[in-house]
Order: C-alpha cells, then sequence, then structure tokens
C-alpha cells in the first residue's frame, strides 16, 4: 500500500497591521479645528474692518446717490489723507505697548510751522515743522524709554507744550501765517494727478513703506516683539529702549508732516486744527484691529478704518441729514464694538 504525503495546506495571508484609528474609524488631525478657528480669529481680527467697510459703502450707495460720485469719493480721500498720516505713526506706538496724546496739537503747530517757514521756499516750509514735530516726538520716546516714565503722562504734557508752542508763535492765535499761492508748496498740498491730490499719493506712498517696515525688516518685528513683552525682547538682546524712541519719533514726524500738507492745502496755518485728532487717530488704529495691548496690528487694518471713520462722517456731515454731532456718537459705538469683538477674538485665538 502506497503511502502518499498529504496536500500541502496553503497558510492564511498574516493579518495587515494597520494603526488603531479608534474602532476603524478614520483617523483626523487633532489639532485641525483649532489651528483653523485660530486663523479665522487673526483674519476676522485684521481685515474684518474690510468687511465692515465694504458694506457701509454698497448700502450707501443705494441709499444716496450722490454719495458713490468721483467729486465725493476725492472729497473723502484727501480728507482721509491728513488722519491716515497721523494714524500710521500711532499705529507704531501701539503696536509697541504705548500711547501717543500728542499728536493732535503737534499736527497743528506742524501746520502753523509750514505756513510760516514757507515765505522762504519749499524746503523750509518742509523741514521746519518735520525738525521741530521730531524733536517733541524724540522727547517723547526718551521720557518713556529712558526715564521709564508713562506714555500717557509724558504724551499729555507734550500735547500741552506744543499747543502752548504754537500759540506763542501766533501771538494767542491772533496772527495767522498764509501760504503764498504760487509757491512750490502751495502745489504740494492743492496739486494733483488725475484728479487726485498730492496728499492722497503721499498717504498711500507712506502707508506702502510702513507696511514693509514692519512685515519685512528686523526692526519692524522688533516692534512686535517689545509689544509682545518687553522684558522677553531685552532678554532676547532686542534694542527695546531704542526702538521705542525710534517709534515715538516717527510718530511726531508724521504728524508734523500731515500738519504741514494740510497747510498746503488751506495755504494758512490753522491755529484751532488738531483738537480731539488724537481720539480719532487712537480709534482708526485700534477699529483696524490693532490691539491696545499691544503685540499685534497692521498698516492695512489702519487704512481701512481711516476710511470707515471718514466715510461715517462723509455720511452725515455731508450727504445724510443727521446733525454732525451724531459723528462721535456713531465713532464711539463703532469702537466699543471693536474693542469687544477684539477681546472675544483674542480669548477664541487663546481657547482654541
Amino acid at each position: 500500500m502506497n503511502e502518499t504525503s498529504p496536500a500541502p495546506v496553503a497558510s492564511a495571508p498574516a493579518p495587515r497591521k494597520t494603526p488603531a484609528t479608534g474602532g476603524g474609524k478614520p483617523a483626523t488631525t487633532a489639532g485641525a479645528p483649532a489651528a483653523t478657528g485660530r486663523r479665522i480669529a487673526e483674519l476676522l481680527q485684521r481685515q474684518g474692518v474690510l468687511v465692515v467697510l465694504l458694506t457701509v459703502v454698497i448700502v450707501a450707495s443705494f441709499i444716496y446717490p450722490s454719495f458713490h460720485t468721483l467729486d465725493n469719493a476725492r472729497g473723502v480721500t484727501v480728507q482721509a489723507s491728513f488722519l491716515a498720516v497721523v494714524a500710521l505713526g500711532m499705529t507704531m506706538v501701539i503696536i509697541t505697548g504705548g500711547i501717543d496724546l500728542s499728536v493732535g496739537s503737534v499736527f497743528a503747530l506742524g501746520g502753523v510751522l509750514a505756513a510760516w517757514a514757507s515765505q522762504w521756499g519749499f524746503l523750509p516750509a518742509l523741514l521746519t515743522p518735520l525738525v521741530v514735530c521730531g524733536a517733541i516726538g524724540l522727547l517723547n520716546g526718551f521720557l518713556v524709554a529712558r526715564a521709564g516714565m508713562a506714555p500717557f503722562i509724558v504724551t499729555l504734557a507734550t500735547l500741552l507744550g506744543a499747543r502752548g508752542l504754537l500759540l506763542a508763535i501766533t501771538d494767542e492765535g491772533a496772527t495767522t501765517y498764509l501760504v503764498p499761492k504760487d509757491s512750490a508748496f502751495a502745489e504740494l498740498g492743492q496739486g494733483s494727478i488725475w484728479g487726485f491730490g498730492y496728499p492722497i499719493l503721499v498717504a498711500l506712498a507712506l502707508f506702502g513703506a510702513g507696511g514693509l517696515l514692519l512685515q519685512r525688516t528686523s526692526f519692524g518685528q522688533t516692534i512686535f516683539a517689545v509689544g509682545g513683552s518687553s522684558d522677553a525682547a531685552t532678554l532676547m538682546g532686542l534694542p527695546v529702549a531704542r526702538t521705542k524712541m525710534l517709534v515715538y519719533t516717527l510718530s511726531g514726524l508724521l504728524a508734523g508732516l500731515a500738519g504741514a500738507l494740510n497747510a498746503a492745502r488751506l495755504s494758512s496755518g490753522v491755529t484751532i486744527l488738531g483738537v480731539g485728532m488724537e481720539l480719532d487717530a487712537i480709534s482708526a488704529v485700534v477699529i483696524g484691529g490693532t490691539l491696545l495691548i499691544g503685540g499685534a496690528g497692521s498698516i492695512s487694518g489702519t487704512l481701512w478704518g481711516v476710511l470707515l471713520l471718514q466715510v461715517i462722517q462723509n455720511l452725515i456731515n455731508q450727504i445724510g441729514t443727521l446733525n454732525s454731532s451724531y459723528q462721535s456718537v456713531v465713532s464711539g459705538g463703532f469702537l466699543i464694538v471693536v474693542v469687544v469683538a477684539q477681546r472675544y477674538l483674542a480669548r477664541s485665538r487663546r481657547t482654541t
């Protein structure tokens, strides 16, 4: 009886190892929803004002046919250009965690100095306010950064000092200096390209340079680091005191330049201008997404904040039927809403 070997039995393939996915469900990245929430909160904080601005413009264009005309757009942008230049310097100061209450008085002083010096030519009219107002900003920065004084107190003192110097130059406001009508300095404020005045172009150029400065240079990154934590920035070896001095100096320079441009446009140095302008600048900066506690902000957001305030002012004072006193009420309401929204968004970014 022949013996035969049993037929070979095919072995079953070894089970493939799969990572544990919690009951066979596909794996998901745990941090994805949190990261998405943080990005959305950050985007709303920075660019939410642009959405509001576009909404107001669209609605106003339907309600008021004269709002979206080219002449009205030129008027709004020209008026916005002076506040925008002042708010640009304020943005950098606030990002460092400071405040500059002197910009309104420095703006008015710059206009008077420019008008006074315009009798000697273009360069004296432009350089005189820059030198004097830049020196005021440097004084603010020195007292804040080197002497350790509170920015609120320091800039409040220079607010009063700049206004007092303005009154001394103009004999308590009795003297008004005029800009020669046919001078090159007057052309700086009243000339235009394709219907848009030179102040608008100057403001846009400054905002472009400011955006590059904050986002593409080590100085800009230092500004954010100082605003985030001065102590941490010092431990990292960053020049904290020098950075604060520079941003306050820039704020004074830009406020003086804005005043000079306004004097060139008006052909005179008006002494009563600039009252409360520091509050408008702070409002525009905060509405634009810059945090009052420092460490976060954007140049583009400030520009949208300035335009939003000017559009509101235009709707109330020139096109709408409301009394001009409502402008402050509406601006204050926007500011409260934005500050509350920023607080909520900041909390959302910390918890997600």
